[in-house]
């Protein structure tokens, strides 16, 4: 947990207030595993500009993926802008757009986690033209072509007569 006091920040227009601290991530269940290695680190400020509350911050963490293509075990590097506006109360209950600091404390993670897992992508892949592997024969077709040979469908011999016939 990371509780910030924000009453400096919220009763003293101008204010700011830096933040620097980690998040242990590493009880969550994503991908079919942990990724979360080591700590997420987070850095920004909230600050109060003309009466407006609001966070800046970014994330920064790695994850020990597995590729969904080749099944190759990879780590890449993340930074997840997190930007919200702060307010004591809302006028319109069903409103979304805000977060409501019920106390002028604040435990800042939760936000910092739900951030994060919304913005990882839905497939992983170790790069972007990742060929995956051999339906048949199960080899890595990133290291090379395998050595099996091409089906043959006979569902195409109509179309492949048709293309003799124009010739």
């Amino acid at each position: 947990m990371y509780f910030v006091e924000l009453e400096p920040v919220f009763n003293n227009e101008g204010t700011a207030l830096p933040l620097d601290f980690t998040v242990d991530m590493s009880d969550c269940d994503i991908y079919g595993g942990k990724p979360f290695r080591s700590p997420v680190h987070v850095t920004g400020e909230i600050r109060n500009s003309t009466g407006i509350v609001s966070i800046k911050a970014k994330a920064e963490f790695t994850l020990d993926l597995t590729c969904d293509r080749c099944a190759a075990s990879f780590d890449r590097t993340f930074s997840t802008p997190i930007e919200h506006v702060l307010v004591t109360e809302l006028n319109d209950e069903d409103n979304d757009e805000f977060i409501v600091v019920d106390s002028l404390r604040y435990d800042a993670e939760p936000l910092v986690r739900e951030d994060i897992l919304l913005s990882l992508p839905t497939k992983v892949l170790c790069r972007d033209d990742c060929l995956g592997i051999c339906p048949r024969c199960g080899k890595d077709l990133n290291d090379g072509p395998c050595d099996c040979k091409k089906e043959y469908d006979p569902r195409w011999d109509a179309l492949l007569q048709l293309t003799q016939e124009d010739q």
